[in-house]
């Protein structure tokens, strides 16, 4: 990770010879001892459910898999009945430390799911359809009846963005400092929290988006719309960087992988289908209704439906061939509303019409995670760090594009450009021997310098005249286009007339 160590031997002063072998053994010695914290004291691998003989992973009851884990994962599978506000809907910040859920009648809670304590729980008295963290955790943003608002961590208003108007779905971009609404008019909206700044406002023209979320590897927005159409943008591009026919009816929900390859969509013609984004095909088409979908950090995918979740895992590694994992039956009469995966946590939180659930499912979690991206146990002041390190990383709004790895790399030359750099090497050329061509010796008096070096100038003006005076490629098109066509006889009856 610190790339090539200096070369030593080719130094020559000895003072700075020693400090570079010093920083070097130093450098060595911490490489060693972190690879060896990793191999002992973190994870390297998931759990995961093995069925022996003929059981069927997807028949293990969630009281089994408890009854087997230990005490504190026990402690995670949880049911929060809340019978009066819902339907409720939740999401978890990206550490997996907080979760906040929403009722659809106005209640607004942030859970310490680490402690499980109940950080806030106030009532705004109007409809909440989304919600989502922003930044640092501490503040979130609600799409409530009209507008869009901001709160703390404390429950106290801090913005109202009456430029998102009427929004349905909200996502977050992280690292662009981008928070993006769409409406049930069908316009979405980028604004930066960091200025206030409305970045962009389109109008997609394809109706108000049922499902709406952000491709994780490059920041780009997915909308799924009534029409069954599928649409990935982004800030600085007024048209859809790329728009799928997915479904033969409205589309219900959509999911992205962490890897940003592949793509789950649901729809009303009851098919829950897997996209390769590589090359926008379908790898495998499953029948069945969703209303939520949602893939975990290690793969898995939850499909919710009714009073049902199923969970899918590849099998043997390829992605086009998903089997079944796991399943779990809510309560006769509870509507699922929306999964989502806690990260770092093998646990899948459910927001059901009566409330709030987590079940557990075993190898869903990444186990080791990266305290520089995401840290579970972050102190207070680690958080204010974080906070400033992301303002001054943070990336604008062109960097969003479809494939990421282009940044920093060198544009193609485009053929026109390639025309006009052969044509200037020949006119470089011609000028150079213009420039180098003898004159001929002429009688007394007409062999002067001033002369002979008019001439020459002359010579170059002529070479330079004859190249500007080339016609462009358009013009003769035109002319081809232009040239006269003998018509057949039959034909010739609706030919132009020349005039006389």
């Amino acid at each position: 990770m610190r790339g090539y160590g200096a070369d030593l031997e080719s130094l020559k002063d000895k003072k700075l010879k020693g400090q570079l072998s010093v920083k070097e053994q130093l450098y060595g010695q911490s490489a060693k001892a972190a690879a060896k914290t990793e191999k002992w004291i973190m994870p390297t691998e998931g759990g995961s459910l093995v069925a022996e003989g003929l059981e069927k992973t997807w028949r293990m009851k969630q009281e089994d898999i408890i009854s087997e884990v230990d005490i504190l994962s026990s402690r995670k599978a949880c049911d929060i009945s809340l019978r009066v506000l819902g339907p409720y809907t939740l999401v978890y910040t990206l550490n997996g430390r907080n979760m906040l859920m929403a009722g659809r009648k106005g209640e607004l809670a942030t859970i310490d799911m680490l402690t499980m304590n109940l950080i806030k729980n106030f009532q705004v008295k109007e409809t909440v359809r989304d919600v989502v963290f922003l930044q640092d955790g501490q503040t979130f943003a609600a799409a409530q009846k009209k507008y869009v608002y901001i709160y703390n961590r404390d429950g106290t208003e801090i913005h109202c963005l009456k430029e998102h108007e009427a929004p349905q779905s909200l996502q977050y971009l992280e690292k662009h400092f981008l928070l993006s609404s769409i409406n049930k008019y069908g316009q979405l909206h980028y604004q930066d929290v960091s200025t206030g700044e409305m970045v962009a406002n389109y109008r997609t023209g394809l109706g108000g988006a049922r499902a709406m979320r952000t491709n994780t590897f490059n920041a780009v927005i997915g909308l799924g719309h009534p029409g069954g159409k599928v649409t990935m943008w982004k800030p600085t591009s007024v048209k859809p960087l790329v728009s799928m026919l997915c479904h033969h009816g409205p589309v219900t929900a959509m999911a992205f992988h962490t890897d940003g390859r592949l793509m789950a969509t649901a729809g009303m013609d009851r098919k829950i289908k897997l996209w390769d984004l590589r090359k926008y095909q379908v790898l495998r088409s499953f029948a069945g209704h969703a209303r939520t979908l949602d893939f975990s950090q290690r793969g898995l995918l939850a499909v919710g439906n009714g009073s049902f979740v199923d969970i899918w895992r590849d099998s043997g590694g390829d992605q086009s061939f998903m089997d079944r994992y796991m399943n779990h039956s809510m309560v006769k009469g509870y509507q699922v509303g929306r999964v989502r995966f806690r990260p770092y946590e093998d646990v899948l939180g459910i927001g059901h019409s009566n409330g709030i659930s987590s079940v557990l499912v075993p190898g869903s979690g990444e186990p080791n995670f990266d305290s520089w991206v995401a840290n579970p146990y972050e102190t207070r002041q680690q958080r204010r760090e974080k906070e400033v390190r992301a303002l001054l990383d943070k990336l604008q709004p062109e960097t969003i594009m479809l494939d990421p790895g282009r940044i920093g790399t060198v544009r193609p030359t485009r053929a026109t450009e390639a025309e006009e750099e052969d044509v200037a090497e020949v006119k470089e050329a011609a000028i150079a021997a213009a420039k180098a061509s003898a004159l001929k010796h002429k009688t007394k008096g007409r062999n002067k310098p001033s002369k002979m070096l008019k001439k020459k100038q002359e010579g170059i003006e002529r070479v330079k005249r004859s190249f500007m005076e080339l016609p462009p490629e358009r013009e003769s098109k035109k002319l081809k286009k232009t040239e006269e066509v003998e018509l057949p006889r039959s034909l010739q009856r609706f030919a132009k007339k020349k005039s006389s």
